[in-house]
């Protein structure tokens, strides 16, 4: 029996993909169907049981990263999105694979086939594999993925000069003084980066230490 959470916020999606799962694998059992990050969140709290989780990436109350990263579970997960945008941070939070919509029966049936491979030769209960999981998720990122135009760029962090913040967008600078634009907030972006590398200056600015020549203070005016 394979035992899977389904995180979906709309509706004719979730059916499509109960009903692809289910041509797949009679043994596959939903112990869960989920709509949103918060009742996610919640929900896993509880330390389920499951196998699996098949979840979308843009939710209704937003991406569903944010339930891993609040979640601490192990459980693998396929996301299965209308956006190719996020495949790099779906690799970076729990995910063995990452598929588009409208669901493929063939590309779900792969995923699924990956994932009882992983199984079979990994268990997830064995305490040198949890200890390995566990270095590779606490490693800090060293690229970022960043938009510029239509392009998505992975830039290296030790090419990124600085982040700043105006009108609730997030811009990145690179070294060639190349301007990009963040998918993040700033306060986000702070949590990922190395703080022994980039220093958050105020609310507005987060700069690389190594771009740093000099700086001066300034007196208040009263």
């Amino acid at each position: 029996m394979l035992n899977a959470i389904i995180i979906e916020d709309e509706r004719p999606a979730r059916d499509l993909l109960i009903q692809t799962l289910t041509e797949i694998d009679s043994h596959v059992q939903i112990d869960a169907l989920l709509s949103s990050v918060t009742e996610s969140i919640e929900y896993l709290a509880g330390n389920p049981k499951a196998d699996i989780i098949f979840s979308d990436v843009q939710l209704s109350d937003g991406l569903s990263f944010e339930i891993f990263k609040h979640s601490d579970i192990r459980i693998p997960v396929i996301f299965i999105t209308g956006y190719d945008e996020f495949m790099l941070n779906a690799f970076t939070h729990n995910g063995i694979d990452y598929l588009l919509k409208p669901v493929n029966k063939h590309e779900l049936e792969k995923s699924i086939f990956k994932y009882r491979m992983l199984e079979n030769h990994f268990t997830w209960h064995n305490e040198p594999v949890k200890n390995l999981i566990g270095q590779i998720d606490n490693r800090k990122k060293t690229r970022l993925v960043v938009r510029r135009g239509l392009e998505h760029i992975a830039l290296r962090l030790e090419d990124i000069v600085l982040f700043y913040t105006e009108n609730k967008l997030v811009y990145v600078i690179d070294k060639q003084g190349k301007k990009y634009l963040g998918d993040k907030n700033l306060t986000d972006m702070e949590e990922e980066l190395d703080n022994t590398v980039f220093f958050r200056a105020n609310r507005q600015y987060i700069v690389n230490i190594n771009f740093i020549r000099g700086f001066k203070t300034f007196e208040k005016v009263k």
